[in-house]
């Protein structure tokens, strides 16, 4: 019995951890309706970009490198990119950066908002809602 016990126990905890490391539908709703409100118009719904103008995401060695480096260009920009430092809280980044590195044959793990949080605080970057109007775009 007691050991019937612990193997449902041991069952439920895998169970959890696998819902806990993987995007939950909501969770991939809402990055791809990020996505498609403050990305698409310039890296298209297909994340395929536009060639010479705007870098696709679908299959970037990029999207899908280090967390970090990919968050910090939400977070300061780079090149012609805006930043979304006021327009994006840490989870909102987290959240579609999530997206992204999980879709379009994309494999790369997810973000969390703490991981982004850090990331502002490393980088220097206000933290989001700081201004009187967070939003640059």
């Amino acid at each position: 019995m007691k050991d019937t016990l612990i193997k449902a126990a041991l069952a439920i905890i895998a169970t959890i951890a696998a819902a806990a490391s993987s995007p939950s539908r909501a969770q991939e709703t809402d990055g791809k309706a990020l996505f498609l409100k403050n990305c698409a118009a310039c890296h298209q719904a297909t994340g395929k970009g536009i060639p010479g103008a705007f870098p696709a995401l679908a299959g970037s060695k990029f999207a899908q490198g280090p967390g970090n480096e990919v968050a910090s260009v939400l977070l300061k920009g780079r090149g012609g990119m805006p930043d979304f430092s006021d327009s994006l809280s840490d989870s909102d980044i987290a959240t579609v950066l999530t997206f992204v590195r999980s879709s379009w044959g994309n494999k790369a793990d997810g973000l969390n908002a703490e991981q982004v949080a850090a990331l502002r605080t490393t980088l220097g970057v206000d933290p989001f809602g700081n201004s009187a109007m967070s939003n640059k775009h």
